[in-house]
């Protein structure tokens, strides 16, 4: 968006330096991964594509905001309560994470809380199913680091459905104490004897 509000060039598909053509479908192949961003906005590539082209363009004629510019603490761009989250979520971030499978994760999480594997990767929508995979997410990515595509892939849901299960999860993670233990002991079952690596990063 940038080179448009400077006037580089007129519209942002003019601006080859970036991979705003490659989320278009007009880049050069394999030049960049274009799966995460383009997840965001739908399963479906040629929606995904339109709801991009539409955000991109939508941004523009908003002009630049400073507030996304201005650097607090000589590191974090942005607004003082996402600087606050980001702090908080530093302060929890273990260091290392474990190669455990989904299927274990999966397993363990259906053995926890007393509902069917099966419920899990029913097709059939249910709050059971939902509640039980938001739990296998929350675990995977604290243990293992899974992401959150990763995770839908193996569950074949969108990934803005399991995005939407993992935030009611750790919602009522850091409010209910019962329920804290409970993770941590599916944690220490699943990590036992397990290989470990270190944790490049916590996006």
């Amino acid at each position: 968006m940038n080179p448009v509000r400077v006037e580089i060039v007129k519209a942002s598909k003019d601006y080859v330096s970036s991979g705003h053509l490659c989320y278009l479908g007009k880049g050069k192949e394999d030049q960049i991964d274009e799966r995460f961003v383009l997840d965001q906005f739908s399963d479906n590539r040629s929606l995904a594509r339109r709801r991009y082209r539409q955000f991109v363009g939508e941004s523009i004629s908003s002009g630049h905001q400073d507030r996304y510019y201005q650097v607090k603490d000589q590191q974090y761009p942005g607004e003082d309560d996402f600087i606050q989250r980001i702090k908080e979520e530093g302060k929890g971030s273990k260091r290392w994470v474990y190669d455990v499978p989904l299927q274990a994760i999966s397993g363990e999480v259906s053995r926890a809380i007393r509902i069917r594997a099966d419920r899990l990767h029913s097709g059939t929508r249910g709050r059971e199913g939902a509640h039980g995979r938001g739990s296998v997410t929350y675990m995977a990515k604290r243990i293992s680091g899974y992401t959150v595509k990763e995770i839908a892939d193996y569950f074949r849901r969108s990934s803005v459905t399991i995005s939407e299960a993992i935030v009611t999860i750790d919602d009522h993670t850091g409010k209910d104490e019962s329920l804290e233990k409970a993770v941590s002991s599916m944690e220490m079952k699943l990590i036992t004897g397990r290989k470990r690596n270190y944790r490049i990063s916590d996006a």
